[in-house]
């Protein structure tokens, strides 16, 4: 819904204020039924009395009375307060009876103009193909092809040998080391791999598919966990000339004739087949190189780029020296390879400089040959769709806006969803005024041609680092009987997003809801931010949102009075609060604003996971709170306010500030559009001294964690938390899916890390989990039950 449908429904709530005088002293049955005149006394004078013709309705008219009823309820509440439950039901009837007054227009080819100001919904060049959707393609069940399963991103295996019953026999069947013994040995090196393991293995065909720790790739065998083979180091080539902020990876070759063998593992790798033979595992090896290995031998395919490998700082517009990925998996989709950037953020005092950030492209490189096919500007040029939402030429210069998290995709559509992410600077955009397209927006585009078929934007002009963290979970829906062909996406700011996935439009009404304005000098703040609703017309949140007084702990009376005062320090207000300027306007007298949820959640790069057969998705949130303010930037600096003194702001006796849970499982009904169950992750702070005595049930666990789903359960770890004494973080457990209680959990030697995975060989099903932390090297470890 655009920003016209909640005018349309401000104006229609003002007029009824008006009409009040008129049928207040009718009989409630006569109110209920005069929706119609509440609805004219004040929109004719503004929109005419046709009400085909006011602005937004045809939006409306998409609408059930139940959801309007639940707007006028819930997010327009405030401006309802003079309104009977019986005239905002006769007011919701009236609206959501009507037909809608003409055919929707015909999707063009492409925009020959942007729009003055995006909206929220999604232009389009694609077209529904009817209602028999098929399946979306899944890889066999008893193989993990893909970083979250299949290129839906769905994390989520029919595979039922571990169940309710079975699942307390799970004991560990093999473990390996993210960097194992023989690739440290062939690589003549003794140090141990990151604690900080985010990689998930691949299953194909019997062999077990990962990252190294040392950016190569390794095979293990299916069944032992033992080395099959190994690749550690790209090719010698020449390499250019480093700057001075280019990373160790771009060191001269060795002097045996390979490259250097610095590098750091990605969260996963790729696999492509032909079907009749040519199995490809395609890689990054040592920061840099794109490479196409054979799956069975390890050998590279020498027709692939130059020697089996492409050099990823090749090709790219702008800051191709710089390039890192390191932390979104690809996706392949018809035969391309789509390649996303890793960007550092900019937002405080370790970078000075905003201009020659690098802009985030994307890219489209065939799997065959390694050519370079197409490149995606994030930010649109001269001439381009969207190149008028960065005013005063700012799209010449700023950077960011690229793509570091996890993809999806749809071979039967042919289109790759890009979850894009913020501009630079990250916290004050007073150098990128506009709405700035394509930041933070869901990108669909054409995987043979890299153009877009339609974008959907989440945040406009982003001011608090809300960027796109995770891949966009595609499923075929029902929604009142009619198939959908259907997209969601989890945020940092614990909104569900879900779209039709062939043209971007919401499934539910998307309003535009105002939003506060700051007092950061030069600063341009969107007057509205997308927010979605849940079928029964509230806002679409699986999470706290946004602070104030009423959220706060309560554990005790002396501990709440304690937050209370804690509170008062901060300047706070609801999820799109500005950030405040140090010690000044809103920020005088304050330590700086509070923000929930932060920009490490939410949701974060982990996802969520969702049943393809109930349709039930299931999301991991972390509540917590940081606190921010803007201050100058260092000497030299070409941005005039960046972040200072970031952190999580303490509460009570080192509790925290706010209510439980402060991880969770959510369980959300995607076919009804309503959150169905949410259960804590974790135990959390319970154990704490100050809360010695009181009987309180989990409290969560504020772990980055993602669920794989699978049968009949839901498998999730606690992360890497950040608790304060007397928390766990080392617990993997079973839920029951259709309920949320936990009916398995054990203790690793190590954190959670990475998203766990499963398949099934030789009659056994395993599940796979990365674990590691601070003082424990990264591994993995294989469970099954015999």
């Amino acid at each position: 819904m655009s920003s016209k449908v909640a005018i349309a429904l401000c104006g229609l709530l003002m007029a009824s204020f008006a009409v009040r005088a008129a049928v207040g002293a009718q009989p409630a049955q006569a109110v209920r039924a005069d929706g119609q005149a509440l609805f004219k006394a004040r929109c004719a004078q503004c929109h005419e009395p046709a009400i085909e013709r006011a602005p937004g309705l045809e939006q409306i008219n998409k609408m059930t009375p139940q959801q309007i009823f639940g707007v006028l309820h819930g997010v327009m509440a405030p401006m309802a307060a003079g309104l009977s439950e019986a005239e905002k039901q006769a007011i919701a009837n009236y609206l959501g009876a009507r037909p809608s007054a003409s055919a929707p227009p015909p999707i063009s080819a492409e925009p020959t103009k942007a729009p003055p100001a995006p909206s929220a919904t999604a232009t389009s060049v694609m077209s529904s193909t009817g209602v028999n959707i098929p399946n979306l393609p899944t890889a066999p069940t008893s193989e993990w092809r893909a970083y979250k399963g299949n290129y839906a991103s769905q994390n989520y295996a029919a595979l039922d040998q571990i169940n309710k019953d079975t699942v307390k026999g799970l004991h560990v069947a093999w473990r390996q080391s993210l960097s194992p013994q023989q690739v440290r040995q062939a690589l003549g090196s003794s140090a141990e791999p990151s604690g900080n393991n985010q990689t998930t293995p691949l299953m194909i065909g019997g062999m077990v598919y990962y990252s190294s720790g040392v950016g190569g790739v390794v095979a293990l065998d299916a069944v032992t966990g033992k080395v099959v083979w190994h690749v550690d180091s790209p090719v010698a080539t020449a390499v250019p000339k480093p700057r001075a902020t280019v990373s160790s990876a771009d060191a001269p070759p060795r002097g045996d004739g390979a490259a250097p063998i610095e590098g750091s593992a990605t969260r996963a790798i790729a696999y492509w087949t032909d079907g009749k033979g040519d199995d490809r595992i395609i890689a990054q090896i040592g920061n840099r190189y794109l490479t196409a290995l054979n799956a069975r031998t390890g050998k590279r395919y020498p027709d692939f780029g130059v020697n089996g490998q492409v050099d990823l700082r090749q090709g790219l517009e702008k800051g191709g020296e710089a390039f890192a990925w390191l932390t979104g998996p690809t996706v392949i989709v018809r035969g391309v390879v789509i390649i996303g950037t890793a960007i550092e953020d900019i937002n405080d005092d370790r970078r000075v400089t905003v201009i020659d950030n690098p802009r985030g492209d994307v890219r489209g490189i065939d799997v065959r040959t390694g050519k370079q096919l197409w490149v995606w500007r994030s930010i649109p040029q001269a001439g381009e769709f969207g190149n008028d939402t960065w005013e005063e030429g700012s799209w010449k210069y700023t950077g960011g806006t690229n793509v570091w998290a996890p993809m999806s995709g749809d071979e039967e559509l042919g289109l790759v969803y890009l979850p894009e992410s913020s501009p630079s600077n990250d916290w004050y955009g007073g150098k990128r005024r506009g709405a700035n397209l394509f930041s933070d927006s869901i990108v669909a585009l054409d995987a043979r041609t890299g153009k877009r078929a339609w974008h959907f934007q989440t945040v406009h002009h982003d001011i608090w680092d809300y960027d796109l963290p995770s891949a966009p979970v595609l499923a075929d829906i029902v929604v009142d009987g009619r198939p959908i062909k259907a997209l969601a996406q989890t945020s940092k700011q614990a909104y569900l997003y879900v779209l039709d996935r062939t043209t971007g439009k919401p499934v539910w009404p998307i309003i535009e809801h105002p939003a506060p304005a700051g007092d950061a000098p030069g600063e341009w703040y969107s007057p509205t931010q997308p927010m979605p609703l849940d079928s029964h017309g509230m806002p679409f949140a699986y999470d706290q949102q946004g602070v104030s007084a009423s959220d706060l702990m309560d554990f005790t009376p002396e501990l709440h009075e304690e937050a209370v005062k804690i509170l008062d320090q901060y300047a706070y207000g609801p999820v799109y609060f500005p950030v405040v300027v140090d010690g000044k306007g809103k920020g005088v007298g304050k330590k700086g604003s509070l923000h929930m949820p932060t920009s490490s959640g939410g949701t974060n790069w982990p996802g969520a996971a969702l049943d393809p057969e109930t349709n039930i998705l299931y999301v991991p949130s972390i509540t917590a709170t940081r606190s921010a303010k803007l201050g100058p930037p260092p000497a030299g600096s070409d941005t005039f306010l960046v972040r200072k003194d970031a952190a999580r702001p303490d509460g009570p006796q080192g509790l925290p500030l706010f209510k439980p849970p402060y991880g969770r499982l959510v369980a959300i009904d995607l076919n009804k559009g309503e959150l169905k169950w949410t259960v804590a992750n974790g135990d959390g702070p319970r154990n704490h001294p100050a809360l010695k005595g009181l009987n309180l049930p989990p409290l969560g666990e504020p772990g980055r964690v993602g669920p794989l789903v699978t049968k009949s359960l839901v498998f999730m770890g606690e992360g890497m938390t950040q608790s304060p004494p007397g928390a766990g973080g080392k617990k993997f457990r079973a839920f029951d899916k259709a309920t949320g209680r936990v009916v398995w959990e054990t203790t690793l030697d190590g954190e959670t890390t990475g998203v766990p995975m499963t398949y099934a060989w030789k009659g056994k099903q395993y599940i796979v989990v990365p674990i590691g932390g601070p003082g424990h090297p990264g591994e993995f470890v294989a469970l099954t039950i015999n």
